[in-house]
């Protein structure tokens, strides 16, 4: 790797919590990163664990029960742990280019439009009325209701709701993750100034992920170029232009040395926030697959070097090239942590 990608590489890694003194606790990763890639529920704890020091799966779900976090389609339609008071903005920006998709969805579905409708005002009055309910909860209410539920039905009619602003996800019931209504969790959402948002947008998103492009910013939020550009325009005193014509915010923290050795969840932020992979990568694409899922992962020197899995409660290591031994060592004690991390999970 030449020099300067590896210095692209330490600012990054340092911007993403995995370099530099451990974060705080959940909400502070979630604050770090604005959004945390959230369909995989194992991989979200897992992001917050290797950039914490001390937690277990437990913190995170007492701060979901403390209204501290929550989960819902935002950038890209696509799940994502943040703070409660980063939803406005995520959920003002990041949803409207998706209810096109969603009505089509619904329709291939065979939800009709008047359907649909039927089902959101179903699932605003089921969660009005009795609180935070699952999903299996939910679909007992909307099949009550007329509509159907089959195949990937239910889950892309919780999907309108929860662009509509109407539903997130809060807090656990035992295994599930349960709706609640944003305005009873949360409270009422001021409106949003949309330029002042797409300024604070990119000056948020450099903060977990300098250096960056406009591109980079512009796949990571799921907004077109040209929004990613004003956001970023309007922050232009604020940034330093750097190798490769990336940008930076002036006012950042020194980069660190690259982490240790650590694992790394299914769907961690650290490929999720640029157009390129390839830094950490490298050669090992299979950790990425076709269909769109990302593999629980090892890396070291700021690189990956294995996958893993979670089998019977033990972590098995699947190496893709020779593994030194004291990076083997490092892994093995992390492996210890991770354990020890989700006992609650």
């Amino acid at each position: 790797m030449k020099s300067a990608s590896r210095a692209i590489l330490a600012e990054r890694l340092t911007a993403q919590g995995l370099s530099g003194p451990p974060l705080a606790d959940p909400a502070a990763v979630a604050e770090r990163l604005l959004a945390v890639q959230g369909q995989d529920p194992r991989g979200f704890r897992l992001a917050v664990r290797a950039r914490t020091d001390g937690l277990t799966a437990a913190d995170v779900e007492r701060a979901l029960a403390e209204r501290e976090l929550i989960v819902t389609w935002l950038n890209r339609g696509t799940l994502h742990l943040v703070r409660s008071e980063d939803y406005p903005l995520l959920q003002a920006l990041t949803t409207p280019p998706l209810f096109t998709s969603s009505v089509r969805r619904l329709r291939q579905e065979g939800v009709s439009e008047a359907k649909a409708e039927r089902a959101v005002e179903t699932i605003e009055r089921a969660l009005g009325d009795e609180g935070p309910l699952t999903r299996i909860q939910l679909r007992e209410r909307i099949e009550a209701a007329g509509v159907r539920t089959d195949g990937q039905a239910m889950i892309h009619l919780l999907f309108l709701t929860s662009l509509r602003g109407i539903a997130v996800r809060g807090p656990m019931v035992g295994k599930h993750h349960a709706y609640v209504l944003v305005r009873d969790w949360l409270g009422e959402l001021r409106p949003i100034d949309r330029e002042k948002a797409l300024a604070e947008l990119a000056r948020r998103y450099l903060v977990g992920h300098q250096p960056a492009s406009d591109r980079d910013l512009a796949k990571w939020a799921g907004l077109p170029l040209r929004d990613a550009r004003a956001g970023l325009k309007a922050i232009g005193s604020e940034l330093e232009e750097g190798e490769e014509g990336l940008v930076s915010l002036a006012k950042r923290p020194a980069p660190e040395k690259l982490p240790p050795p650590r694992l790394l969840g299914a769907f961690d932020p650290v490929l999720l926030g640029w157009t390129s992979r390839e830094p950490i990568l490298g050669p090992h694409t299979s950790l990425v697959t076709r269909n769109g899922i990302f593999h629980p992962f090892a890396m070291a020197n700021g690189r990956a070097l294995a996958k893993w899995g979670l089998a019977g409660g033990k972590v098995t290591l699947i190496p893709l090239q020779r593994l030194p031994v004291k990076i083997a060592t490092a892994l093995e004690h992390d492996a210890a942590e991770v354990t020890r991390f989700l006992v609650s999970d």
